[in-house]
């Protein structure tokens, strides 16, 4: 229960948020969207029509079927995240800050709209629209749902283009970026971490330096070259950025020839990360972290 209300609230937050990125700067300069978003802007440029009130229609249809095919919790989520974007785009119509600036209110947009949208997809649920038709193809012709979400968003960014002005459709490609790349940032989390992996027949020692001056735990494997069919142990560990340069340093002085291979990290639970020693209940297990020295 309270990881339900915990998820609707994020929905509630992240569609209060979006809505006022929408009108703040979306349609306080004019620009526009990809998916349903995106339609909805057109007919209010050229009609008049709210966004909320298109947006709502436009996706009723898709959840009544969608209700029938993929379940009814996703569903639940999903059309609180319609409703509430539809409510909190009509209820902040008039929150808008005009920039000027068409790259500027691109880049505000995407920043806000993409943390709004963040939340909602964090919590499980998502706006409708070009996500439920992917949904829907993938289901019945099992195309990849980004590849369908790339075409619609193409599509919208072409009418807008035509409708409104190139000018425009480039400012919004930008914004739709800008977006993407927040949502990722929300979704997967801010993590300092790489993770570290190291061939060598020296493993041992180098576990222990990792063990010993940087207070990490490590995960010991066995792997086959596919060359040489010769097997060779793997060090794998994770570490924090501003630790990778000083193991790089301390790998290199014990084994000049170690294969080292260093990674992102979108988000790491766990001991040395999210808790110290003196907070986890139960003990790690192997290859867990452990806390800095």
């Amino acid at each position: 229960m309270r990881q339900m209300v915990w998820n609707w609230g994020l929905i509630l937050v992240g569609a209060l948020v979006y809505a006022v990125g929408l009108n703040a700067f979306l349609v306080a300069d004019h620009l526009a969207e990809g998916g349903f978003v995106g339609i909805s802007l057109l007919l209010l440029y050229k009609l008049g029509i709210p966004v909320g009130a298109t947006f709502l229609v436009l996706n009723i249809p898709l959840l009544v079927i969608a209700w029938r095919l993929f379940g009814h919790e996703f569903v639940a989520k999903t059309a609180l995240g319609v409703a509430s974007v539809s409510l909190f785009s009509t209820l902040t119509a008039r929150i808008q800050l005009p920039t000027h600036d068409p790259l500027l209110a691109a880049l505000y947009a995407g920043v806000v709209t993409g943390f709004g949208l963040g939340l909602i997809f964090r919590s499980g649920a998502t706006t409708g629209g070009s996500d439920i038709i992917a949904r829907l193809v993938r289901h019945f012709r099992g195309v990849h749902m980004g590849r369908t979400l790339f075409a619609i968003d193409v599509m919208v960014i072409l009418l807008v283009a035509v409708i409104i002005g190139r000018e425009t459709a480039m400012y919004s490609l930008v914004a739709l970026f800008v977006a993407s790349r927040v949502v990722d940032f929300v979704i997967e989390g801010a993590s300092r971490a790489k993770s570290v992996m190291v061939i060598s027949d020296r493993y041992q020692d180098i576990a222990d330096i990792i063990h010993h001056k940087l207070g990490r735990g490590t995960t010991l494997f066995v792997a086959k070259g596919g060359y040489t069919g010769r097997s060779r142990h793997v060090v794998y560990c994770v570490v924090s950025r501003e630790e990778v340069h000083r193991l790089q340093q301390w790998v290199s002085a014990v084994d000049p020839r170690a294969f080292v291979v260093v990674g992102d990290v979108h988000e790491v639970l766990g001991e040395g990360f999210t808790f110290d020693t003196d907070d986890a209940v139960t003990s790690p297990p192997e290859g867990a972290t452990r806390p800095e020295g």
